[in-house]
């Protein structure tokens, strides 16, 4: 057996994945994002070559947070001048630019090298509906099914 995966262009395609940030949890979605722009779901994984998917989110205004972090956490930015720290809270950056909050998160579960900004700009975020181009090119994901039937047995009267 060889010990080499081969490098075909069938395994190194890249596929389009949808999902939607409404009523899911940053922190979780941001992982499974993080996964499939890495192309870690693919049996072809090598962390040395960047073959991962793109990932297009729709609803980013209305995901959801947890604990005490839309009242406190707060993002930081410096501008290189002195005093120039900038703090922007979650609530002002969720109404002003709700795609930047996922973006960072995101951003922040990807390995720092090289590859990162390249993986970024595979993510496609919209606020609200993302656009059918979009849409009817893309796969379903697998956890927005599973979410989806979770949420329809828990809102079933037990018999």
């Amino acid at each position: 057996m060889s010990a080499n995966k081969g490098k075909t262009a069938l395994a190194l395609t890249r596929v389009w994945h949808h999902t939607s940030a409404e009523n899911r949890v940053l922190g979780n979605l941001a992982s499974r994002i993080a996964w499939a722009l890495m192309g870690k779901h693919k049996p072809t994984y090598d962390p040395a070559v960047d073959a991962g998917d793109y990932v297009v989110v729709s609803n980013a205004a209305q995901v959801h947070l947890t604990g005490k972090k839309g009242t406190d956490k707060v993002y930081y930015s410096h501008t290189g001048y002195m005093g120039g720290l900038k703090a922007v809270p979650i609530t002002r950056m969720k109404e002003r630019r709700p795609d930047e909050i996922i973006r960072r998160a995101v951003s922040g579960m990807l390995p720092k090298n090289t590859f990162r900004d390249r993986r970024l700009e595979r993510l496609k975020i919209f606020a609200g509906p993302a656009p059918e181009t979009y849409v009817n090119n893309s796969l379903q994901t697998w956890r927005d099914q599973v979410g989806q039937a979770q949420v329809e047995s828990k809102s079933q009267p037990m018999v």
